[in-house]
């Protein structure tokens, strides 16, 4: 039936976002070494309005250590730099007028679990996601099986969504484990 097939695409979809929505919240979790994406989630008042700090700057890594943001506008410093201080990242931001300077410190054994254990989290979250595309999407087909559908094809398309949900789990356990080595590593 097409509708059967309209509601296994949907789920497709819809655990392919949990995915990529674990993996960009993974990206946020600072691994010990200087990367961008770890500003991501910071914003900066710009004329009133707040605003992602990589529109009003450039973040660049002069080495593995250390984060230079440049802003576009010299008057800009001080609301990047408070914007930085008030975030919960633990950074203590340093300028000399033009650039703003951030030394990621190295990661102390407890902070590395404490970060870890982050990240099983966050992969949690996304296996609860895409557990309720399942659910919901079984649901779905349950009411077509009521409205007239063959019960061989709502138990065909069932076992579809199963292996679907399987895939992606393994795929959010993949992304922890690749994070969980990245964090650990010295």
């Amino acid at each position: 039936m097409e509708e059967i097939e309209l509601y296994l695409d949907e789920a497709q979809e819809l655990m392919q976002k949990a995915v990529d929505h674990t993996a960009s919240e993974l990206l946020k979790i600072r691994a010990g070494k200087a990367m961008p994406n770890i500003l991501d989630g910071i914003l900066v008042q710009y004329y009133g309005a707040p605003t992602p700090l990589n529109q009003v700057s450039s973040v660049t890594t002069p080495d593995a250590r250390t984060l230079a943001i440049k802003p576009f506008e010299r008057n800009m410093i001080g609301e990047i730099e408070k914007a930085i201080i008030n975030s919960d990242l633990g950074l203590a931001p340093q300028n000399n007028g033009e650039i703003i300077i951030l030394t990621i410190p190295t990661l102390t054994e407890e902070r590395r679990v404490t970060l870890v254990k982050q990240a099983k989290h966050e992969c949690e979250n996304g296996k609860i996601s895409i557990r309720t595309v399942r659910k919901d999407t079984n649901e779905s087909l349950r009411k077509l099986q009521k409205e007239g559908a063959s019960e061989d094809e709502v138990k065909r398309a069932e076992d579809k969504v199963q292996k679907l949900t399987d895939q992606y789990s393994t795929k959010i356990e993949e992304l922890l484990a690749k994070k969980e080595a990245e964090i650990m590593k010295v």
